[in-house]
């Protein structure tokens, strides 16, 4: 493995703070809140909660994020009396799709750039055929980074120890490996990863090496429950879920995975959803993010 292994250790185990010691800092009191994060909550208080009035935001939200934004959602409420939030985790072609049919959405984060683009009329014309308009573009940013990893089951012994060896393994056609579907992020990510190796997706999946999962808690299932012998999955889920990572994907093989988040030009909430989005970018949200193994941008 070329010496990464010990990197990818300190990314996805060892050198993360715990999640539990996250939800812990993230859901204390105010009295153990330093003044620059009580400042950055106060400063990101929703004006509907500031004048009394109640507001529930809705955030659909990749499934790699449930964790963390639940943890930073209580938190936030707790600081701003009167804000509730209605999330809805999922793959990001799947939110893309049903924000598309009209489901009413105040914040949308995706795990990748071609679902947002996708919706945002100033994306490009080859990304965004169906010219739809419905990211606020000014309050659009990239919020986070993340890792692809390999995993395998935690006692298994089919050898899987890199993508090399798992490359090998695909063309013997002698394990059963879970990728994402083709509109998750996860799966897109993958394919990359398959084409580096100038492996023939299609092919596998016909000859019943290749299962697939609708999002990337599903692949995380699988991996877990060793009823595959291996799963791509992103460091954070590795990480939340116990995984044994074996490899880390490079950018050459797969890209920067890089999660935006915009206000939708719809949302009933809007001013309150943009105050939410400033507070992610505080850097006591980047606490929790970065303690599953995010990087804030």
């Amino acid at each position: 493995m070329n010496g990464k292994i010990s990197r990818r250790s300190f990314l996805c185990a060892a050198g993360i703070v715990s999640v539990s010691a996250a939800l812990t800092a993230c859901g204390g009191s105010g009295s153990s809140t330093s003044t620059a994060s009580s400042v950055a909550g106060s400063a990101a208080a929703s004006s509907a909660a500031a004048s009394g009035e109640a507001v529930e935001l809705i955030v659909f939200a990749a499934a790699s994020l449930t964790e963390t934004l639940n943890a930073i959602a209580e938190n936030y409420a707790a600081e701003n009396p009167g804000v509730t939030f209605r999330f809805n985790f999922d793959s990001s072609g799947t939110l893309k799709t049903q924000i598309q049919e009209g489901a009413d959405c105040d914040l949308f984060l995706s795990a990748g750039q071609k679902q947002m683009n996708q919706l945002d009329i100033t994306a490009s014309a080859d990304v965004n055929t169906e010219g739809l308009d419905f990211v606020d573009g000014d309050s659009r940013v990239d919020l986070l980074e993340n890792k692809v990893v390999l995993c395998v089951p935690e006692n298994s012994d089919q050898g899987i120890d890199s993508f090399d060896s798992l490359a090998e393994h695909l063309k013997a056609e002698d394990i059963l490996f879970c990728m994402g579907n083709s509109d998750v992020p996860v799966g897109q990510y993958t394919q990359k990863i398959l084409a580096y190796y100038g492996l023939d997706e299609e092919a596998l999946a016909a000859a019943g090496v290749i299962t697939y999962g609708s999002n990337v808690k599903e692949v995380t299932t699988q991996v877990s429950e060793a009823s595959v012998d291996a799963g791509v999955v992103y460091c954070t889920d590795a990480f939340s879920a116990g995984l044994k990572v074996v490899d880390e994907a490079t950018e050459e093989m797969c890209g920067q995975v890089i999660y935006p988040a915009a206000v939708l030009k719809a949302a009933p909430n809007a001013e309150a959803a943009k105050e939410f989005l400033a507070y992610l970018q505080t850097d006591r949200a980047a606490t929790v993010f970065e303690s599953v193994g995010f990087t804030a941008l």
